[in-house]
């Protein structure tokens, strides 16, 4: 219902939820519809307030307010609660966010909350006067030459990528070959004389040595490089710019920090940062230069833009999972279901090309360095093995999808867990030096909890030549090992392929039980440390442990049956666990079928994945968004909020907007820059003059869109009409703005003259002069949806007269989310700060 005031006076009432009279409204803006200056639409003096849950007009209908009440659907309401600030422009009420620095001590932690520091990336192509000119004087031959160095770049990323992989596999297999032998050696002699604190305390010092490197790296060097890197990978390309997410020097931090976290007997891997190390690469070869060294090469120069380095990234992302596993379609489908934000034909051939260049030199490298050169038996660094006989009985069908719920329950549980020890963290635990005593407290506990078990445990078996590598007899006779010793004398993937193909018998039931409970602890306790780590490994390690379980319970059960194999419910329990924690489907199906090279077991795996993700959604959200939404990450969904229609453009856009003119004094736009913090102005031709600019209704009529890193280099360069025989003759083309990228420009690094200031630029040529735009009354599904598929990071509003009205980013759709727990859903709107941690 709503009610039509003429001069004060209702006139008219409307069944319908939105006014659908457009052509005789002049100017909507807001909540306010004019007609002349005479006509308010829900506001004014008499008009009718709404019931949000009815709808219907209320007993209290009569609002004094000169001006619109505030939105049904409640986005905006007047609550000193919330701690919103109503703020009265022309006839309308708007509620600006009073955005605190950050918050407080007993919100941190929480999901509920944007960080309003991430900025986000310019995936849209600015097709203006200087690119256009690019494309006329080199024409086709230009295009071809592009689309050959795309290609070549995927290659060297591909490669390089595998390069990396190797480095860091050959470093830890040799250097914890060294520690696992020491400790044996130690350890065998302490047990004859009786003297075992020497080998667990060197066994904790080994620990603790290499996992103050890597926390050294995560805390000081290079932050950004602590954790698996998925989360940021992920967010950059859904176009959130994650500082330093891609530099070389978070490579080298990731690189050198996670090889000694896997020596620090931490509960981590090294699958998961190669992702994030292919990125990284991929985006320094794209670019041709390297800011950190500050180098240029001046190559690959017409890839430096937000647009282009973006699919390479997603290249990069999956040439670091084929790497890992062995699995380039594993590696394309990570990319398209888990990182990239956008998508299309021509891209997916160019990621499957750099995950395939990516394992074929993995494997001819390994191959080589393991004696076997050209048999090409190492396709990942995670190798799962050779299983003789996958098979399935069609009955089976019924224990896998129980183990999908036991995943998925366990997972939750994992996340939840996790979740409290990263808002703990958030917290308490928030300078570097505190994060480097926490990473060696956790080294050390890692140590106690393995010797203890080791000790602790009467679990002795004959030694088998084939698998054991370092067999440690602890209490055992002669020719036997201790089974809870070949689990942790070993790199967490090699236990994982313990669990899988070790014969059935080898470990008891308590081994086993007191290891998952253990390792899970520790896996949920270390990650989120300030080093660099993987999270499949772990997952995948506690998963195999709890499936071995199944397995030997279901042959206690079926005794004699040929279809009952131990390492196959591990490995059906190790997908469980890493689906119902990280809640992928799809790739991680086709991830766990390359590893294991049998695709007529695909069928039993994608069941359990499914089953566990949604049993693990019920409780909570996968590890990775969990964390995304912990430090406020402003990223955006495949789909918009469900039922959020009832939210306008009008409700969601910033205004007023600040804007300039095509000829735009230098003065006013350095002021202007000095002064708000936004990237993208609207360009008008004429700016309304005289009064509160809170209080125009408009804001000029739409020429286009000026980003502020093209009006710094037009800045820099001095690119003034006053002074045209200074910048004539260098030719100002595309050329100036990509030299200039990724780090543009600041305030500090112009140097400009009171003289200059006075001087105009001409910003037609250097505008996007065709930028998207939508109305006032577009609801938010639609916006949401331009807002995706297009990339943007600007979306103008206007008004019938294509004026400007209001603007539209990123944290304006994001801050409306859906939540959802133990069945039930609702819309929220977050709180924005400032700085979340």
């Amino acid at each position: 219902m709503i009610v039509l005031v003429f001069q004060g006076e209702a006139v008219e009432i409307v069944s319908h939820e939105r006014i659908d009279l457009a052509d005789e409204f002049l100017e909507c803006v807001g909540e306010l519809c004019y007609l002349g200056d005479m006509l308010c639409v829900g506001g004014g003096a008499g008009a009718v307030t709404f019931d949000t849950d009815s709808r219907l007009p209320t007993e209290d209908s009569v609002d004094t307010l000169d001006g619109c009440i505030s939105s049904p659907s409640g986005a905006s309401q007047e609550s000193d609660e919330e701690g919103d600030v109503a703020e009265k422009v022309g006839n309308s009420i708007f509620y600006v966010d009073d955005q605190p620095e950050c918050p407080s001590e007993e919100n941190r932690g929480n999901l509920n909350m944007l960080s309003a520091a991430y900025e986000s990336l310019d995936y849209e192509t600015c097709i203006n006067s200087v690119l256009v000119d690019e494309e006329r004087t080199r024409g086709y031959p230009f295009m071809v030459k592009k689309d050959v160095a795309r290609w070549l770049v995927v290659l060297v990323t591909g490669v390089l990528t595998a390069i990396v992989a190797c480095l860091i596999d050959m470093t830890i297999e040799t250097l914890s070959g060294f520690k696992y032998t020491w400790l044996k050696e130690y350890t065998d002699k302490a047990v004859e004389t009786g003297t075992l604190i020497i080998p667990f305390l060197l066994w904790g010092a080994l620990n603790i040595g290499p996992t103050l490197i890597a926390a050294f790296l995560g805390s000081y060097v290079e932050p950004v490089a602590a954790g698996s890197g998925i989360p940021q990978v992920k967010c950059y390309l859904n176009g959130v710019k994650v500082p330093r997410v891609v530099r070389i020097k978070t490579l080298l931090s990731k690189t050198v920090g996670v090889t000694m976290s896997v020596l620090g007997g931490l509960a981590v891997g090294k699958e998961g940062p190669m992702i994030h190390s292919g990125a990284v690469i991929a985006a320094g070869v794209s670019q041709g230069k390297t800011t950190s060294f500050k180098k240029d090469f001046g190559f690959f120069e017409y890839f430096r833009e937000d647009h282009e380095k973006r699919d390479f990234v997603s290249a990069g992302a999956a040439a670091g999972v084929a790497a890992a596993f062995g699995a380039p379609v594993g590696g394309v489908l990570f990319s398209l279901e888990e990182g990239a934000s956008f998508w299309n034909q021509a891209l997916t051939w160019r990621v499957f090309f750099a995950a395939m260049m990516s394992t074929f030199t993995l494997n001819l490298v390994l191959s080589a360095y393991n004696g076997v050169p050209g048999m090409l038996a190492y396709n990942g660094l995670l190798n799962f093995g050779k299983f003789d006989d996958l098979t399935y009985e069609i009955w089976e069908f019924l224990p896998y999808l129980v183990m999908g719920i036991i995943g998925g329950l366990l997972g939750a549980l994992y996340n939840h867990i996790n979740h409290r020890l990263t808002a703990f963290r958030m917290k308490y635990i928030n300078r570097p030096w505190q994060k480097i005593l926490e990473a060696a407290v956790v080294a050390f506990v890692t140590a106690c909890v393995a010797f203890l078990m080791m000790y602790c445990l009467d679990d002795c078996r004959e030694i088998n030549p084939d698998i054991a590598t370092y067999p440690i007899q602890m209490f055992c006779e002669p020719g036997k090992e201790s089974a809870a010793a070949s689990i942790w004398f070993q790199t967490p993937e090699k236990s994982v392929r313990s669990f899988f193909h070790d014969p059935p018998g080898a470990f008891e039931w308590s081994t086993v039980c007191v290891f998952f409970v253990c390792y899970f602890l520790l896996a949920c306790w270390t990650y989120g440390l300030g080093i660099p780590s993987g999270l499949f490994i772990p997952t995948l390690l506690c998963g195999a442990a709890w499936g071995r379980l199944t397995g030997m319970l279901i042959k206690l059960m079926f005794p004699g049956q040929t279809w009952v194999s131990e390492g196959k419910y591990a490995l059906v329990g190790a997908g469980a666990m890493l689906g119902g924690v990280v809640r992928m489907t799809l790739s991680l199906t086709v991830i766990l079928m390359e590893c294991v090279g049998n695709i007529t077991f695909g069928l039993p795996l994608m069941i359990v994945l499914m089953v566990a993700k949604w049993v693990g959604d019920y409780f909570n959200e996968g590890l990775y968004d969990i964390h995304i939404q912990m430090a406020g990450v402003p990223i955006m969904g495949w789909d918009p909020p469900a039922l959020s229609s009832t939210i306008y453009a009008s409700e969601a856009m910033n205004r007023p907007v600040v804007t300039l003119r095509c000829m735009e004094k230098v003065g006013r736009i350095v002021n202007i820059l000095k002064t708000y913090t936004y990237n993208g102005f609207p360009v008008v031709d004429s700016i309304p003059e005289g009064g509160d600019v809170s209080y125009f209704k408009s804001f000029g009529t739409l020429r286009g869109v000026i980003l502020r890193s093209q009006l710094t280099v037009l800045l820099k360069h001095k690119v003034f009409n006053e002074n045209t025989e200074l910048w004539q003759d260098s030719k100002v083309d595309i050329h100036l703005f990509r030299q200039s990228y990724p780090r543009y420009y600041t305030l500090d690094q112009v140097d400009l003259t009171p003289e200059d200031l006075e001087m105009t630029v001409d910003l037609r040529p250097f505008h996007n002069p065709s930028p998207y735009s939508i109305m006032a009354c577009t609801p938010l599904p639609r916006i949401f949806n331009i807002f995706r598929a297009l990339g943007l990071r600007h979306l103008v509003v206007v008004n019938d007269n294509n004026e400007v009205v209001g603007m539209v980013t990123r944290k304006d759709l994001v801050k409306y989310r859906m939540w959802k727990h133990k069945g039930r859903m609702g819309l929220e709107e977050l709180v924005i700060y400032n700085n979340v941690m």
